[in-house]
């Protein structure tokens, strides 16, 4: 992992609606630590620093490190993240502990590349389609990928880059292959043009039921 991230936590007694208000009224965010089988903890999280954190998308897909009262606690992942409803704000984080021997089940991220040079795109006018952002992968924790390459610099109109095309690093399973579906992750496809008619031009005006006579002459 290129970015390693920590979080310092404090143990929180006080549970229920009210006590997360006032937390969250405190620039605090009141946050679970859960499973390994381990009994569940409360904590409570600076908000600022980890507001901070979730800016990078390797958060999400990262061993964290978990210091209590300033003690070093547990490794753990992010397993959900819930943010104000219209406030750029964490309301609160559940965190799932890891163990170093057991397999992580996590979405991770997809990166794609070779957009602007695939054949499709560049020769043949075709747009690059992402069927995908994320998938579902099973690994032990020391192997888990920050995110997963899409190469999309070969293909056609036409053509499809799925499950079984990615480069896996060693020890990660995609879920849903384990499950026999090999899912296309993108595509190329062809840009039709829509044929626009131009509006009918507006009727001329339609002359004056009477046009204005010229004036006579006074009979003599």
């Amino acid at each position: 992992m290129s970015v390693k991230f920590e979080l310092n936590a404090e143990l929180r007694s006080e549970k229920g609606t009210g006590a997360s208000r006032r937390l969250r009224r405190a620039g605090k965010v009141p946050a679970i630590l859960y499973g390994a089988g381990k009994d569940p903890v409360s904590l409570s999280i600076e908000h600022d620093p980890l507001w901070h954190h979730t800016h990078h998308e390797a958060f999400f897909t990262s061993v964290l490190t978990i210091k209590i009262d300033g003690k070093i606690a547990d490794q753990a992942i992010v397993r959900d993240l819930h943010m104000h409803p219209y406030k750029p704000r964490v309301s609160h984080l559940d965190l799932q502990r890891i163990s170093a021997t057991e397999r992580l089940h996590l979405p991770v991220p997809l990166h794609f590349i070779g957009q602007e040079t695939a054949p499709g795109v560049k020769l043949e006018g075709g747009l690059v389609a992402h069927l995908m952002t994320e998938v579902d992968v099973s690994c032990l924790p020391s192997q888990l990928p920050e995110f997963l390459t899409v190469d999309v610099s070969n293909l056609h109109v036409g053509d499809s880059v799925h499950l079984s095309n990615l480069t896996l690093p060693d020890g990660v399973v995609l879920t849903d292959l384990t499950h026999g579906n090999d899912l296309a992750i993108a595509t190329i496809t062809v840009v039709r043009e829509t044929e626009v008619e131009a509006p009918a031009a507006p009727a001329e005006a339609a002359a004056p039921a009477a046009e204005a006579e010229a004036p006579k002459k006074e009979g003599k």
